[in-house]
């Protein structure tokens, strides 16, 4: 699988890349045979770059990954998690996760940007994956914290990158308004994108995508589906976007634009994973993945062709912005050359 580099880093990412939210029981439960075969289909199909976090399932994420990659050649593959909220006792716990994982809650988040809680956080991380570094630590969802990520949690991980202890650091939330100002004002390599440059919201056009392309930065682009509504071939009403019931109206849109695909005999999730890869900046999209079905199907979707046409007729009807960078003129800006998949 093709691999593209952080800019100004060492640290390079396979355009695909496993998001273990899934793992720690997202939702539903995953089985620990489940999730260590889906890591491991993962690896067989060549993906190197595995992002987790202890807000997945209160920290069974970090175990479950850790647990799977630790025989593997370290050198070999790249572990993203991420700052902010510490696991803490539970005083007062009702028997499962409030925040949409399906664990015991005997443990709760304490959201902690400062120093001695990022340094604590990573320590924690280390202790539950096994792992002997993280090569990218992101800030995750500080979007009420700011000042104090931006003042002490960004600067206590770039000691710790310039001290070769971390590879990479950046941050990661569902916005992009605040995305841009860690690229712009911070110590920040890479921002995790969650959401806001899809087939179905572009809106990281006007913000976090310039910024990078300003800055010499780059962007690893996750919610590629928009929770759910771009995973299939034919969305329908009852399907979630951005974690809640899709409006009818753009369960329409979707609509359109799986007609347009089908038209051109491409899937609308492969549409969808190839997407981001419009921009320059935008060097790899993480997918949350709990079984080996999951794993090989957004492979196979992942390696499909995509038609140029397909998206001068999206623009054409007003499905996607005209700004969108065309393919054949985003240049890859990590100096590996032209996608091979754009046909």
């Amino acid at each position: 699988m093709r691999h593209r580099k952080i800019t100004n880093t060492d640290v390079k990412l396979t355009e695909l890349g496993f998001g273990a939210a899934p793992i720690g029981n997202l939702y539903q439960v995953t089985p620990a045979d489940e999730a260590a075969a889906a890591i491991g289909t993962a690896w067989d199909a060549g993906m190197r770059y595995f992002d987790t976090a202890p807000h997945y399932g209160l920290g069974l994420a970090e175990r479950r990954l850790g647990a799977a990659l630790r025989d593997r050649p370290r050198e070999h593959y790249v572990v993203s998690s991420k700052v902010g909220r510490l696991l803490v006792l539970n005083e007062r716990p009702r028997g499962v996760d409030s925040e949409g994982f399906v664990v015991h809650d005997d443990q709760r988040r304490q959201w902690d940007f400062s120093r001695d809680g990022v340094l604590r956080s990573l320590e924690e991380t280390l202790e539950r994956t096994g792992l002997d570094r993280l090569d990218i630590v992101y800030v995750h969802d500080p979007d009420d914290h700011w000042k104090q990520a931006a003042e002490e949690a960004l600067p206590t991980l770039a000691e710790l990158r310039d001290n070769g202890v971390i590879g990479a650091i950046g941050a990661g939330m569902n916005q992009s308004a605040m995305l841009a100002r860690f690229l712009r004002e911070t110590a920040a390599d890479v921002v995790m994108l969650a959401g806001r440059y899809t087939l179905l919201d572009q809106s990281a056009l006007d913000d976090v995508l310039p910024a990078a392309q300003e800055h010499g930065k780059s962007v690893v682009a996750v919610g590629v589906f928009n929770s759910g509504l771009l995973a299939c071939d034919r969305p329908a009403l009852g399907m979630k976007y951005d974690y809640e019931d899709a409006p009818a109206a753009l369960v329409a849109r979707a609509r359109a634009i799986a007609e347009i695909c089908e038209e051109h005999s491409t899937p609308l999730p492969a549409a969808a994973i190839a997407f981001p890869f419009s921009h320059p900046r935008i060097i790899n999209v993480t997918l949350g993945m709990r079984s080996p079905e999951q794993v090989r199907r957004n492979t196979e979707l992942h390696r499909r062709p995509i038609p140029q046409g397909l998206w001068d007729d999206l623009r054409a009807h007003g499905l996607i912005r005209p700004d969108v960078p065309a393919p054949s003129s985003a240049e890859d800006a990590h100096g590996e050359g032209r996608d091979p998949r754009w046909r």
